[in-house]
C-alpha cells in the first residue's frame, strides 16, 4: 500500500528531515543503521511483510521475491543472489516465496561457502526450494 501523505510527512517529522539535504543524510543514516548486523535480520524480514498487500497473503510473487532481494541482499551477497534470482527465474515449482523460504535465503548466505556450497547439509532443515536450488546449482556447475 503507498504511504498517505499524512504518513509521509509524520515520517520526515520523526527523522527532522525538513529539507532534501536533510532528507539524504537521514536516509544515509536509517540504511546504515538497517544494515548493521544486530537491525539486519528484522529489516529483511519487514522488507518481506512489506510486500504482503494482501489481509491474508501468505508469499510474495517469484518476480517481486527476486528484486526485493536484489536490493536487500545484493550489496552484502551479491553472487548467491545473483545465482537465486536465475535460479528462481527458471524454476517451475514455486510461484509465490513464503516467510520460511524467505528467511532461509537469508541464513543460506549467511552460513554456505559460496559458490563450492561444500558445507551444504540437505538434512539439515532447509526450506525445500534451497534443496532444489543447489542440486541446480551443482548440475549446472558440472555441465560446464
Amino acid at each position: 500500500s503507498l504511504l498517505h501523505q499524512d504518513e509521509w510527512q509524520a515520517g520526515l517529522k520523526a527523522l527532522k528531515a525538513n529539507t532534501i539535504l536533510k532528507l539524504v543524510k537521514a536516509l544515509s543514516e536509517l540504511k546504515k543503521e538497517a544494515e548493521s548486523p544486530e537491525n539486519f535480520e528484522d529489516f529483511y524480514l519487514f522488507a518481506f511483510k512489506y510486500c504482503l498487500t494482501e489481509e491474508k497473503q501468505k508469499g510474495v510473487d517469484i518476480e517481486s521475491s527476486c528484486e526485493l532481494l536484489k536490493i536487500v541482499l545484493g550489496s552484502q551477497f551479491h553472487s548467491q543472489v545473483d545465482s537465486l534470482v536465475e535460479y528462481l527465474k527458471v524454476q517451475k515449482d514455486y510461484k509465490v516465496i513464503n516467510k520460511d523460504q524467505w528467511m532461509g535465503f537469508l541464513r543460506f548466505c549467511k552460513e554456505i561457502s559460496f559458490p563450492d556450497m561444500a558445507n551444504y547439509d540437505e538434512n539439515q532443515a532447509w526450506p525445500l526450494i534451497l534443496d532444489n536450488f543447489v542440486d541446480w546449482k551443482k548440475e549446472k556447475s558440472s555441465s560446464r
